[in-house]
């Protein structure tokens, strides 16, 4: 390399190092990331794709965008408010305080004021037994137990109640949920089997008494949130399955998905776990990111000899909620309505007000956009086929791509040769940030 050669010229990495913004950006992103960074740009300059002088300023403007994880945050304006894709139900306030709160060390398992052991998560189980008012029929007690997600509540319940042995279930709720997850596998994984009853459209009680044998280990009933069977049909209710499972001794586990714990008056045909248990279910399971609006987790709640029968479960200790969960679920229920029910109750007319001011705002632009009828859904399993009666702004197709790519990521639909978005799941304080992203993209 001669004196002249330019490459002489490029920073070494030591002193790129030691700059202040790459020290302050070491802080957040690691060490090794800056390195590797540094090296990139170096790289580029020794190729000749940049003069050595822009080393370290495109460092800088790497680092700058540097995040420490890959997950952007993104505005959902499809209308679907608990949308898997999107990672279902959005955090309240008072939860995201809670993670932050819980994310160094915390009292997960120990009594501060003793120094001793303590019970894990008992925050989060006083605050399910406090939301969830039922009178168990048996005049046992209630109790909860927190697991890592609503597979996992049931695959525990499974195993175990009724490993080795039989599961009774109806054909009708055969369920296969998203990404070709099948409740039968999932049974099979627990050392059960599932004894199939009934026919796709109609079970009768003693369909179920029939199959009722010593090989039996449970009863099982499965909520269909994600479709429903219409017309020649029959089904045997929590009330009844309960009286003929404790005819024989029998466990019933009630899986309800959508996260209810009490009756939800948009939803009147959506189950809560509150109407389960007092039908007589002994075991209920729900999802904590759903309905319910928390973090993912899954709930089981039942008689407490029973929920005591599965906390001892050495699977319990394989599929038990970390730290991060259990300080936002408890902080979800004891906190102030979170996302998912407030857009679950979002006034039409207060939407169309939202969306229209948009939609005149962009217009003063200069921007093509309308607004249209627009029926968002609960999504994640629940509320099956219940439209929630909305409004949308209408722009050209080909937004939706630019839309999706920018900063802040921005996902809507596309249907009729439109890109609809819907501000039903769009925090109104984020209007502005809307309306600023969508003038960009104009740009």
């Amino acid at each position: 390399m001669s004196v002249q050669d330019p490459r002489r010229r490029i920073p070494r990495t030591d002193r790129l190092l030691e700059l202040p913004s790459v020290r302050a950006a070491a802080a957040a992103v690691g060490t090794r990331v800056v390195r590797d960074l540094a090296r990139a740009v170096q790289d580029r300059a020794r190729r000749g794709e940049i003069a050595p002088e822009q080393v370290e300023p495109q460092l800088v403007e790497a680092l700058a965008s540097r995040r420490p994880g890959s997950l952007r945050p993104v505005l959902n304006a499809t209308g679907v408010i608990v949308h898997t894709n999107l990672g279902r139900a959005p955090l309240s306030a008072a939860a995201r305080t809670a993670l932050e709160r819980a994310s160094g060390y915390a009292d997960v398992e120990f009594d501060l004021a003793t120094g001793a052991r303590s019970r894990r998560g008992a925050g989060a189980r006083a605050a399910l037994l406090a939301a969830c008012p039922a009178r168990l029929p048996s005049g046992e007690d209630l109790e909860a137990l927190v697991v890592n997600n609503g597979a996992a509540a049931l695959l525990l319940a499974a195993t175990a109640l009724a490993g080795g042995r039989e599961v009774i279930l109806s054909r009708g709720e055969m369920i296969e949920i998203g990404a070709g997850f099948r409740l039968a596998e999932l049974i099979a994984s627990a050392g059960a089997s599932i004894r199939e009853v009934g026919a796709t459209n109609r079970t009768h009680r003693e369909d179920y008494a029939a199959a009722i044998g010593p090989a039996t280990g449970a009863l099982l009933s499965v909520h269909p949130s994600n479709y429903r069977i219409r017309g020649f049909t029959a089904a045997v209710g929590i009330a009844e399955l309960a009286d003929l499972a404790h005819e024989h001794a029998l466990p019933l586990v009630a899986d309800l998905g959508s996260g209810l714990l009490v009756p939800e008056p948009s939803l009147p045909e959506e189950p809560d776990a509150t109407g389960a248990l007092e039908a007589g279910a002994d075991v209920v399971i729900t999802s904590g990111d759903k309905l319910l609006g928390g973090p993912q987790a899954g709930i089981i709640l039942g008689r407490a000899p029973i929920i005591a029968r599965l906390a001892r479960h050495p699977m319990a200790r394989a599929v038990r909620a970390d730290k991060l969960a259990l300080a936002a679920l408890e902080a979800t229920l004891t906190g102030p309505v979170p996302p998912v029910l407030a857009a679950l109750r979002l006034d039409p007319e207060q939407l169309r007000g939202r969306t229209e001011a948009l939609a005149q705002a962009l217009r003063a632009e200069g921007i093509e956009a309308g607004v249209v009828p627009h029926d968002g859904r609960v999504g994640g399993g629940g509320g099956a086929e219940v439209p929630l009666p909305g409004w949308a702004l209408r722009l050209p197709e080909a937004w939706a791509a630019p839309l999706r790519e920018g900063d802040p990521a921005i996902v809507g639909t596309v249907r009729d040769g439109a890109c609809l978005l819907d501000l039903r799941c769009v925090p109104e304080e984020s209007d502005p940030l809307l309306l600023d992203a969508l003038t960009a993209v104009r740009r």
